[in-house]
């Protein structure tokens, strides 16, 4: 039975320095694969993972060399032992530690063991002969000193499993065509976002995101539970063909259980923000205009389920991408909502004396028993189901029933639009209105903010969207 080549002990990692405990094989701190790490060849010089020569102050003090000896860096030979220099005069006491005198210029050169160099490219030798099994037993290592002459045979390869990431993906970094990873800083990332070094997980691009327009805000978070992002939001403004103002918002959550749902709330969002900012200019009514961008946003989804067969056959058991949706349109008088889902929009007075309202209802288990009558609001929302969507949008959802609602307002405010991700927070309108800044009307960006800090600090058990749109609209 073959075994691993068996690596001296390490008091800390070649990556990133942490501190290690004996028998370990990872780092603890990177991750960083510890038997990819060569032993010290006897008698010359390691090249660390880091760049440097590990010092050889408790090698000089164990074993003192006279200054005037010249360095001997003894080859390793076939059967994996240190080469002996032939002895030249009286042998050098191994207790004295004074260096042996360099091989004669005549001595046949060693057979140098396979792996691989940090200091030059790895080149195929297919007469190479099996490695070691055994690692050479360490010698003390000489003081820093001149390059040895020519004639002084040095071991052509260094044992290893691998090359050091750092020099692999140096001339990558300086084509500027690959990130460094954020954890390790010296692994390159793949396409996957995954760190090749130490396998981090790289922050992705909507893992938090912000946006500020004209007088709205929207700001989606990953959350602390989740891997990635599934929520989307798009944000915009227009003007209506009188010339007043026109302000649009757009939130959708994907199904976790579905397939891609990330990708499907992204093309449900963009889907819907564009079919809004076009239809209103043209004098389309914004409730109707609303109706048609959820459906915009449902075919949007239902391409992405227009696979190849031979995906499908691969895997069968798989709901296709699906996502909720809701939406505002706010101008000077009107404002307008429509949903799918279990996403939700509140109306939050400036002035907190009056009463805030939730202007959405969820396509979910918990409001179907509630709407028949069969259980309380906190009973049904406080059952494992309740969170059961009833109505979504994708290539696999029922009869597609956008919802659209028009209020029009008699006082200035802010409509909240979110995910459940913050609802969950802040559950009844009283609740959200208890959470959103005073002053969410004239400062959107940082009441968005508030509310997603809000909720990571409840928990931050799904993705979090939030948008806020002041009523009525600013030009």
């Amino acid at each position: 039975m073959s075994q691993m080549p068996q690596q001296a002990a390490l008091s800390k990692c070649p990556s990133c320095e942490e501190p290690l405990e004996s028998g370990d094989r990872f780092c603890g701190a990177c991750g960083y694969d510890l038997s990819v790490v060569p032993a010290r060849p006897a008698g010359e010089p390691t090249i660390a993972m880091n760049g440097s020569v590990p010092s050889q102050a408790a090698a000089d003090r164990a074993h003192p060399r006279p200054p005037s000896a010249p360095p001997a860096w003894p080859a390793p030979s076939g059967d994996g032992t240190p080469a002996a220099p032939p002895a030249a005069g009286a042998p050098a006491s191994p207790v004295t530690g004074a260096a042996p005198p360099p091989p004669p210029p005549t001595a046949p050169p060693a057979v140098p063991s396979p792996g691989v160099r940090f200091d030059r490219r790895p080149e195929h030798r297919p007469d190479a002969p099996t490695p070691p099994t055994h690692a050479p037993a360490p010698s003390p290592a000489p003081a820093p000193a001149p390059a040895p002459s020519s004639s002084v045979t040095q071991p052509d390869e260094y044992p290893l499993q691998a090359p050091d990431p750092r020099v692999a993906a140096e001339p990558v970094r300086a084509a500027g065509a690959a990130a460094v990873c954020v954890a390790c800083r010296a692994g390159r990332v793949d396409d996957d976002g995954y760190c090749e070094n130490c396998g981090h997980a790289q922050p992705r691009e909507r893992d938090h995101m912000e946006q500020e327009s004209g007088p709205i805000a929207a700001v989606s978070d990953r959350g602390l539970r989740h891997h990635r992002n599934e929520d989307a939001f798009a944000v915009g403004t227009t003007a209506l063909p009188d010339g007043s103002p026109a302000s649009v918002a757009v939130v959708c959550d994907g199904v976790s259980s579905a397939t891609r749902p990330d990708e499907a709330s992204l093309a449900a969002s963009r889907a819907a923000n564009e079919s809004l900012l076009a239809a209103l200019p043209r004098g389309t009514h914004p409730q109707q205009a609303m109706h048609d961008a959820i459906v915009a946003a449902a075919d949007a989804v239902n391409a992405l389920a227009d696979e190849p067969g031979a995906d499908r056959e691969h895997a069968p058991q798989q709901n296709a991408p699906a996502c909720t949706i809701v939406g505002t349109v706010v101008t000077e008088g009107l404002l307008v909502v429509g949903w799918v889902g279990d996403s939700r929009a509140y109306w939050i007075p400036v002035d907190r004396s009056t009463p805030p309202a939730r202007l959405t209802e969820d396509d979910s288990w918990a409001a179907q028993m509630v709407a028949a009558g069969l259980m309380g609001e906190a009973e049904a929302y406080a059952d494992r189901r309740a969170h059961a969507i009833t109505g979504w949008l994708g290539a696999d959802a029922y009869d597609l029933e956008p919802h659209t609602a028009s209020y029009k307002p008699d006082r200035a405010g802010v409509v909240v639009v979110c995910t459940d991700g913050l609802w969950n927070y802040a559950e009844s309108a009283e609740e959200m209105a208890g959470v959103v800044p005073a002053d969410a009307a004239v400062r959107p960006l940082h009441g968005a903010r508030v509310l997603v800090g809000h909720a990571l600090d409840g928990g931050g058990h799904d993705n979090v969207t939030v948008a806020l749109v002041p009523f009525p609209a600013v030009p």
